[in-house]
């Protein structure tokens, strides 16, 4: 009983003795739809840490295509705060590209496995144009705005030379807080990261080689760095927040939460579709 109510707490069974590293998951797109939810839980979860005592070391987890801006600015944001408490370590995984990367270089150290894909430095937007379909559908649209820039990027019209300069500009002054991030995350020239900022994905070896990275290694040699640089001896107890407690419940009951969790992938699915509307995104494709 005490084990499972351990785990409801959100910390994983403590039957070991040694030092507490925490772990806190970013996967999946970044903030948008349903995302959204999961962007504010992962807030939440670094609060948590930060707020801990006794938890001297945490490692980022990074498995994500990236998303939207604001989403992925709030949590580099977030573990930039955590690393002025504890020391705090970045693995990424299969993929941290893009707004992915915008989270890792908040990270003072980065591990990443020499196949990852990463980097991905660059903002797009897109929107779609229904203006023929509409057309042959005998669809009108008309419109009614306060400015001539209202409705830039309107898919019901051709967009205009000067909604185009308009939305350029947009991306570009993103971009430039995107280069400003790595290049102060990683102690880089920010003339070095634009020489890479041009939307090209790299793989960990290519992204060590560029500076974006600091080793090259797994989630446990993360964990493992993580446990030296916070001066911790003995094996290390890996403790999960509060809302990844479904990993042990999942063992209690079976299929049940093996049901639910489906579920709610299916929810992030939608949400990540949601994440497509028109906007700035810091997003691989």
């Amino acid at each position: 009983l005490l084990l499972a109510f351990g785990a409801v707490r959100g910390e994983s069974p403590r039957l070991g003795s040694g030092p507490r590293v925490g772990v806190i998951d970013v996967k999946g797109t970044i903030g948008g739809g349903a995302d959204r939810d999961e962007t504010e839980d992962i807030l939440k979860r670094i609060r948590r840490f930060a707020e801990d005592g006794d938890l001297k070391a945490v490692v980022i987890r990074v498995d994500s295509p990236g998303g939207s801006v604001g989403a992925s600015q709030e949590i580099h944001d977030e573990v930039k705060r955590l690393a002025q408490k504890k020391v705090v370590v970045c693995s990424m995984g299969n993929l941290a590209a893009s707004g992915g990367l915008y989270v890792s270089v908040a990270c003072p150290k980065i591990v990443a496995n020499p196949g990852t894909l990463t980097g991905s430095i660059g903002v797009i937007s897109q929107f779609p144009n229904v203006k023929d379909l509409a057309e042959k559908l005998g669809v009108k649209v008309e419109t009614v705005k306060t400015g001539k820039l209202k409705d830039a990027g309107n898919p019901f019209r051709d967009m205009t030379p000067e909604d185009r300069a308009y939305w350029q500009g947009l991306v570009e002054n993103t971009l430039g807080q995107f280069v400003k991030a790595v290049a102060e995350g990683r102690k880089l020239d920010e003339a070095k990261v634009r020489a890479i900022a041009d939307g090209r994905v790299l793989t960990g070896a290519q992204a060590k080689e560029a500076g974006l990275v600091d080793q090259l290694g797994n989630f446990y040699d993360a964990v493992e760095l993580a446990k030296q640089e916070a001066k911790l001896s003995g094996e290390p107890v890996l403790v999960y927040p509060p809302d990844e407690r479904g990993r042990f419940l999942e063992q209690l009951m079976g299929g049940a939460a093996g049901a639910v969790a489906d579920a709610v992938a299916t929810r992030v699915a939608q949400g990540a579709a949601d994440a497509r509307q028109p906007g700035v995104y810091f997003l691989a494709r």
